[in-house]
């Protein structure tokens, strides 16, 4: 047997030896494994390569084919327990996020990459001067597959006592602002800035085909509190149903970006989390 044979022989064992090693270290480490209890049901290949460099892909996950708005959304249980017969829970086991105040160039974008992340849905709450100004935010929250949802035109705290028309005309305005910017994708739900909520507030969202929607949890965010806080008083408070208040856009949001580095993998560890289904009210003629 020649030389130049014994060392091929030799280079093939020790590339077999390293292989074996290899794989040995990947099972060990769980770096193909996927743990978290409730996986993706799609993503949109769109934004698959806009995850920043800091916040990498969950392992094990591979985006698919752009599925219909609300595809995958679980249905919503009755949760019509808040203010004037507003939704505060989703009525079933499942955990919703929600984003007030966007979208804000500054913190939409790094929010919606921790979602990615994490493989969440979420529903965003949209201010209709924002959705104006920064109409391309709006697409990609819709194109991700998260819920669409009026926040008024310019967070007016006062609205839900004006009259009629002037209730209709904001909320119409806005979800028109929200509807250019996403078109086929519908808007299904009001929030009332500051959870002010009025009878005529929460009527006037159900001609226009929305569902009023409260909350559960908040962690008053927009007070500006640290990050710790905000992670603390959400992973505390969140049961299941727990429709959760949070804030994308209206001030600096450093802090709550920051926390959803804790939030996100805790709650994905012990709830279902999803986005509210959208035309969960009627009419739907609006959307």
């Amino acid at each position: 047997m020649t030389s130049a044979h014994n060392a091929r022989i030799l280079m093939i064992a020790v590339l077999a030896a390293i292989t074996i090693m290899a794989s040995a270290y990947t099972w060990k480490s769980g770096s193909v494994s996927n743990s978290r209890k409730h996986p993706l049901a799609w993503s949109f290949p769109s934004q698959a390569a806009a995850v920043p460099p800091g916040i990498p892909r969950a392992p094990g996950t591979q985006p698919d084919r752009a599925r219909p708005p609300g595809a995958g959304k679980l249905p919503l249980g009755p949760g019509t327990d808040g203010p004037f017969g507003s939704r505060r829970t989703t009525g079933g086991p499942t955990v919703a996020l929600t984003f007030d105040d966007g979208p804000d160039p500054r913190y939409t974008p790094q929010m919606l990459a921790l979602l990615r992340r994490y493989q969440i849905k979420a529903t965003f709450c949209m201010i209709g001067a924002n959705a104006q100004a920064y109409p391309s935010l709006v697409r990609q929250i819709a194109a991700e597959g998260h819920t669409l949802c009026n926040h008024s035109w310019s967070h007016d705290l006062t609205l839900g006592s004006r009259s009629q028309t002037e209730i209709q005309t904001d909320l119409a305005r806005t979800s028109a602002a929200i509807r250019a910017a996403a078109p086929g994708f519908p808007v299904s739900y009001y929030r009332q800035p500051g959870g002010n909520w009025t009878a005529a507030v929460v009527a006037e969202a159900h001609n226009l085909g929305m569902t009023s929607l409260d909350w559960a949890v908040d962690p008053r965010d927009w007070e500006k509190p640290v990050a710790a806080n905000i992670a603390a008083l959400v992973t505390t408070e969140t049961a299941s149903g727990s429709i959760v208040l949070m804030h994308d856009g209206g001030g600096v949001r450093t802090e709550t970006v920051t926390a959803l580095h804790v939030i996100l993998p805790d709650l994905t560890q012990r709830f279902q989390l999803g986005a509210l289904p959208p035309g969960t009210d009627s009419p739907q003629q609006h959307n």
